[in-house]
């Protein structure tokens, strides 16, 4: 049993740096502007990025962002991400998704945008990212662009 299970563990341990597939958490801050108005905003997500192959990755992602201002909520958002690697530790993706209302008797809205992500030591990332949040029902659109400091699992 020795003989089979030591070196099962060591080959995992060798292949287990060759997989790309990461989870990863997330701080972010920035600024959001819609209409004249522009307010801070920060937030958390986490998220799944999985290979497509050698050079592009999917990914998954759930956030909390909320906008600095009196009147406002956390707004909950589920973002799908595609994307490429560009040079090693680099990620440069396009990102969509859906998020709750900011605010009580604001709409909810989809979201779109691009950015980039760059390892920086060992496990942490940091990332730059530009959504725009296409509301509808007249109300006017919002753009937000954010950054962020994460750790990948």
């Amino acid at each position: 049993m020795r003989k089979f299970i030591l070196p099962l563990i060591a080959s995992l341990a060798v292949a287990t740096p060759a997989l790309a597939n990461d989870a990863r958490v997330e701080v972010r801050g920035g600024a959001i502007w819609s209409n004249g108005t522009t307010e801070d905003t920060y937030g958390v997500a986490a998220g799944y990025d999985f290979d497509l192959g050698a050079a592009t990755f999917a990914g998954v992602e759930v956030s909390g962002d909320k906008i600095a201002t009196t009147g406002t909520k956390v707004a909950y958002g589920v973002t799908g991400r595609l994307g490429i690697k560009a040079a090693t530790g680099t990620k440069v993706f396009a990102a969509g998704g859906y998020s709750t209302e900011p605010c009580t008797g604001c709409e909810t809205s989809w979201h779109a945008g691009a950015g980039v992500e760059q390892n920086v030591s060992g496990p942490f990332y940091v990332k730059a990212e530009y959504r725009h949040y296409f509301t509808g029902n007249l109300a006017p659109d919002s753009d937000a662009l954010v950054a962020g400091v994460g750790i990948k699992f």
